[in-house]
């Protein structure tokens, strides 16, 4: 690798040589390794060059990086032509359910060693519960999660649109609360979402202090990502200015064709807010499409209540009329005209459905494709259950001015995927391959070193998992092995279900999860619980 030869001289040079290496220590007296990753070029995670060196692990911490003797290993690596990396860190899925497939193999095939859920106000409401049940099954990753704020409020108030009472405002505090001591590592909202989208300011602030008191972050799914993307920037940072918490705005993005190109002004608004001392943060998939429910596309207000009150508001004349201008005039707002943009991704009543569009799904349902009908196909849907859709409304413009800015790291908003079932957004199986193998290799939107930062000791300093992030002696072993000429996403839109290439090796907690591109059994995981939660 010449070019990397050359960069360590011109480094080397300029800062002297001791600077550049002193972090990688070797442990001269360590008689045996349990895991010894050797000949691979190792990018630390910190946005430094890589050097070729060896990497050793025991007892699940790596203990030695550099020229280490052969032969002192239980088990070898060889990673000759290789990159050696710290494990990916995806702070935004949606991976609640990750009990019920222990293997998350979605994430362990893309590099992914550590997941955050509860993202978008969607979390377990018992925190310690959930933690527990994940810590008797055991998982394939380390685990964390935030409580949600749409549980909570749905939990004290159900889906009223109103203020909360007094009573009401102290109960969903102490579930924050206890979640915290329980073990979340912070707060998270979906303001697009019943609920959530109910509640004002005041409401979010008071109960993202409580996490905030304890420690926790606030993660924040914006009111609105495309036509009102400035004020729900603002909206977003404003808790963080008034609480002191941390802020992490999830996958950033202008979903509004009128309002491409926003995204300069959003990030600027993060740099002020920086400047004046705000630790605000944000994560972005590398895609133009996103993934939520079919319900995002109705208004709020016909949403409010269960079941049989959306039903009665879809079933009158009157009521649905309603419903469909105003559906229009939103999509409209946002420099769109039908919703032939959405794509049904997961549909239970009728899995044929799946991967067509809605312009599509309206010639199935109502034998036209009109704006209307498709309006019409939606509502039958909705009556039925709801749908998970894939949207496509971004640009790549955008996408690659938030991924060059330095504090917006990778996450791709997935759940834990069965493979094979329905048609997912392809970001689950293949968002940080690629990244790897389009921006960094193909397009050069980012250097290699700058992209493994972004995957890695960024959102783990946000997030505060100690001692993980970056390869280092005493800090967890969670690596990727990766072939930096071959990494690339497989998964497509069309078929979504197929797993990266160029990942050879993953390794968790010093267990090797990946071996020679194939999942192992092993369940190494760990639940990585709030710092109130280890001082109980």
């Amino acid at each position: 690798m010449p070019l990397l030869r050359t960069t360590l001289v011109c480094i080397a040079a300029a800062c002297g040589a001791l600077n550049l290496f002193e972090a990688f220590q070797v442990s001269a007296g360590q008689s045996r390794y349990d895991l010894v990753i050797v000949g691979g070029t190792v990018i630390d995670g910190t946005g430094r060059p890589g050097i070729r060196a060896d990497v050793a692990v025991v007892d699940g911490r790596v203990v030695a990086v550099g020229s280490l003797p052969r032969g002192r290993a239980a088990d070898t690596i060889d990673a000759r032509g290789l990159v050696v990396t710290p494990g990916f860190v995806d702070v935004h899925t949606h991976a609640d359910d990750i009990a019920s497939h222990p293997a998350a193999s979605n994430f362990v095939r893309m590099g992914v060693t550590t997941i955050v859920a509860g993202n978008c106000g969607s979390s377990a409401l018992d925190v310690a519960a959930a933690l527990a049940t994940i810590r008797d099954t055991r998982i394939a990753i380390n685990y964390a999660t935030l409580v949600g704020h749409n549980t909570v409020r749905r939990a004290v108030m159900g889906t009223a649109d109103r203020l909360p009472t007094p009573g009401e405002m102290a109960r969903m505090k102490s579930f924050v609360w206890k979640a915290m001591a329980d073990g979340a590592v912070g707060f998270s909202t979906g303001l697009q979402y019943v609920p959530g989208t109910y509640a004002l300011a005041p409401e979010i602030i008071d109960l993202a202090r409580v996490a905030a008191n304890a420690g926790g972050i606030y993660a924040s799914h914006m009111r609105n990502e495309g036509n009102a993307l400035e004020e729900a920037v603002a909206e977003t940072i404003r808790v963080g200015d008034a609480t002191g918490a941390r802020v992490e705005i999830s996958h950033l993005k202008v979903d509004s064709p009128n309002r491409w190109g926003a995204s300069e002004k959003a990030l600027a608004m993060i740099d002020a807010a920086r400047a004046r001392g705000l630790e605000v943060t944000a994560d972005q998939y590398a895609y133009t499409a996103a993934s939520s429910t079919l319900g995002i596309r109705f208004p709020a207000w016909a949403l409010e209540g269960g079941e049989r009150q959306i039903a009665e508001r879809l079933n009158d004349p009157a009521t649905w009329q309603r419903i469909k201008r105003e559906m229009a005039e939103r999509l409209a707002e946002r420099g769109l005209q039908d919703l032939s943009f959405a794509i049904v991704a997961s549909y239970a009543p009728d899995r044929t459905l799946n991967g067509l569009s809605m312009k599509q799904v309206a010639g199935r349902l109502e034998d036209a494709d009109s704006a209307d009908a498709q309006f019409e196909a939606a509502r039958t849907m909705m009556l039925a259950g709801g749908a998970t859709m894939v949207y496509h409304l971004m640009s790549e413009q955008d996408v690659a001015r938030i991924m060059r800015h330095p504090k917006v790291s990778f996450a791709s908003d997935s759940d834990v995927l069965e493979y094979g079932d329905g048609v997912p957004h392809p970001r689950g199986y293949g968002n940080n391959a690629r990244v790897l193998g389009e921006y960094v290799r193909t397009r050069h939107i980012l250097p290699l070193e700058e992209a493994i930062r972004k995957m890695t000791s960024l959102p783990a300093d946000q997030f505060r998992f100690v001692n993980r992030g970056v390869i280092r002696p005493g800090y967890a072993a969670d690596l990727v092995v990766l072939d930096p000429a071959r990494v690339a996403d497989a998964a497509t839109f069309e078929k979504p279900h197929a797993y990266p290439t160029g990942i050879p090796y993953v390794v968790v907690n010093g267990v090797v999860v990946v071996k020679k591109g194939e999942q192992t059994a092993a369940l190494p995981g760990q639940v990585l619980a709030s710092s109130l939660m280890e001082r109980k």
